[in-house]
């Protein structure tokens, strides 16, 4: 895995999640925010952590913005300071910007000065909330951009038969990539391949056509 630099702004609660977990997966994390005790609180947990006001493109370009692979905009509710390190980050180069938005309008608005990704930590942990509510054979989700996800499906009695049989490529043109049974996983399995209750199956496709097997799955 490659070490990845990154610049955190912003240590509420989100920003802080980031911060320490991208520094205990090995990377180097350079966290700041307008106030010390936010700072003092992640010290000892990332690489860096230092009092800067982000909003301030000269304060950024001081610590060298540009210069890290990714920087992580997590300011909260503060809406013009998120817009204006977002735009910091941005005109001094960064290459890779990811941006919390607090609304569908500040959502926009970050992705029209630049943001490479916004996200929308609470809106989109419900949807994923509702989704495994609605159907709780799915079990995970990994989203790969591009509209591309893999899924990590429970096998249901609709699911049963070799995969032949349930031709779930021409039906909803995805693909199963691995099946889990048991604790042995199966990588590229064959048509011949029978599916049981409770097995575990990974699945890639477009939202859309997992979407299509969300709904046959939780009828």
């Amino acid at each position: 895995m490659k070490t990845k630099q990154c610049l955190v702004i912003g240590l509420g609660r989100f920003g802080t999640a980031v911060a320490t977990t991208l520094y205990e997966m090995g990377h180097e994390v350079v966290a700041i925010d307008q106030h010390e005790e936010n700072v003092e609180r992640v010290m000892n947990l990332v690489t860096h952590a230092a009092v800067v006001d982000a909003s301030d493109e000269r304060a950024l370009r001081a610590i060298g913005a540009s210069d890290f692979d990714v920087v992580v905009v997590a300011i909260g509710t503060d809406v013009q300071a998120n817009i204006l390190a977002t735009m910091n980050a941005k005109s001094l180069g960064a290459p890779y910007v990811v941006t919390k938005a607090i609304d569908e309008m500040a959502r926009r608005v970050l992705e029209r000065i630049g943001a490479d990704l916004v996200i929308r930590p609470e809106h989109d942990m419900g949807v994923r909330l509702a989704r495994q509510i609605a159907t709780p054979n799915i079990v995970d989700t990994l989203d790969l951009g591009g509209d591309y996800a893999i899924v990590e499906i429970e096998a249901n009695e609709r699911l049963r038969g070799t995969l032949r049989d349930l031709n779930l490529t021409g039906r909803f043109n995805v693909q199963i990539i691995a099946i889990s049974r048991g604790g042995k996983v199966e990588v590229t399995p064959r048509a011949e391949d029978d599916l049981r209750p409770h097995d575990k199956l990974v699945v890639i496709g477009t939202a859309h056509n997992l979407d299509d097997l969300r709904r046959y799955l939780g009828e």
